[in-house]
């Protein structure tokens, strides 16, 4: 029994990790990505194609969605280190570039959903050219689904597994929400004209600020964890220099 405590333990620790990434993780990048309020303009985007297109651009647009999410979460801390740029560094800028975004969400949304409208419909176009698919990347999966603000998160997130948990385990978790993401806005999309008919303007509009105000809280968070990682750098630096001076 004592032998296998400790493979017990490390497995119960490994699932408590997994856990609380997921729980992380996903509300931050459900609340950025906001696939309730981009399904609105979505269906904008492609008003006039049948059903059937409409459903295979959505799974093209998820499909590059995930890519770029997953991109961000497995390989944010390489390009990190290539250009010399701290966790804490990423952490601190994420956060700021996380809470302003929720900040204008939550007192403007109408601005915002106009900015994402103008990216989706490419200037008032609707997506009605016979290579319609060639809008899936650019620029409905990026910048309108997955944007600047998504990408940081998702590094962060990436890059920020607590040095007492096993790293496979944390990575699990936040894949995993991105999954979940990806799955909500693939769903969303698929049903755009069901959910606006649902929903509508002012629905759409609760749901965003609530997400707004989730992200601030999330953007608060990651900022704080970067500022308590400066100044545990810097405690540490200072210990050592008293110790060997």
């Amino acid at each position: 029994m004592s032998a296998h405590f400790p493979a017990m333990l490390l497995t119960a620790t490994a699932f408590t990790s997994s856990i609380s990434s997921f729980l992380l993780a996903f509300p931050a990048l459900f609340s950025i990505v906001n696939p309730f309020g981009a399904a609105l303009i979505f269906a904008q985007a492609t008003a006039g194609r049948s059903q059937t297109e409409i459903m295979a651009l959505a799974r093209l647009v998820s499909f590059y969605s995930f890519c770029l999410i997953m991109v961000s979460l497995w390989l944010g801390s390489i390009v990190l280190a290539f250009f010399g740029i701290t966790v804490n560094a990423l952490r601190v800028a994420g956060g700021l570039v996380v809470a302003v975004r929720a900040w204008d969400l939550l007192q403007s949304p109408e601005t915002v959903e106009a900015q994402k409208e103008k990216q989706a419909l490419q200037g008032g176009r609707t997506v009605m050219a016979p290579n319609w698919a060639d809008a899936a990347f650019f620029p409905l999966a990026m910048p309108f689904t997955v944007g600047p603000g998504t990408i940081a998160v998702a590094i962060a997130l990436g890059s920020g597994c607590p040095s007492d948990e096993p790293f496979w385990a944390y990575s699990i978790g936040t894949t995993l929400a991105g999954v979940c993401v990806v799955a909500i806005v693939w769903a969303a999309y698929s049903g755009a004209d069901k959910l606006v008919s649902m929903l509508g303007v002012t629905g759409t509009r609760i749901v965003s600020r609530m997400a707004a105000l989730v992200l601030l809280c999330i953007g608060v968070q990651i900022l704080a964890a970067g500022v308590q990682g400066f100044a545990t750098d810097m405690w540490r630096h200072l210990l050592a220099v008293k110790v060997h001076g």
